[in-house]
């Protein structure tokens, strides 16, 4: 799966995981998004560093494996924000095609 829609995937996800009071991990974990658990830690990671989720914490080693710990990962305003504009992006692209498509 692409890392955006894989993004876009955790991010929706924790979007509508806001009306639980705990959600799911398992929805958003790499075997459920078909990915190694390497490229997920990776991803997540990214995450929390944007500042598009929390509730997640990244603990390294010395040998620079990477440990990641997850406690009620939510959403923050900016990863709606992130959501937002993907959406528009993602209907101004279909539009685009569609408008291709008749044209040729």
């Amino acid at each position: 799966m692409d890392n955006f829609k894989v993004v876009y995937h955790i991010l929706s996800y924790l979007e509508k995981a806001m009306d639980y009071d705990e959600p799911n991990i398992d929805f958003i974990s790499a075997e459920t998004l078909k990915i190694s658990q390497q490229r997920w830690t990776a991803i997540m990671e990214m995450l929390l560093s944007e500042g598009y989720i929390c509730g997640v914490s990244v603990t390294r080693s010395v040998g620079g494996e990477i440990a990641l710990s997850v406690s009620n990962p939510r959403i923050t305003l900016r990863g709606l924000e992130y959501l937002k504009e993907n959406s528009v992006m993602r209907k101004v692209t279909n539009a685009a095609k569609g408008i291709a498509d008749i044209i040729s």
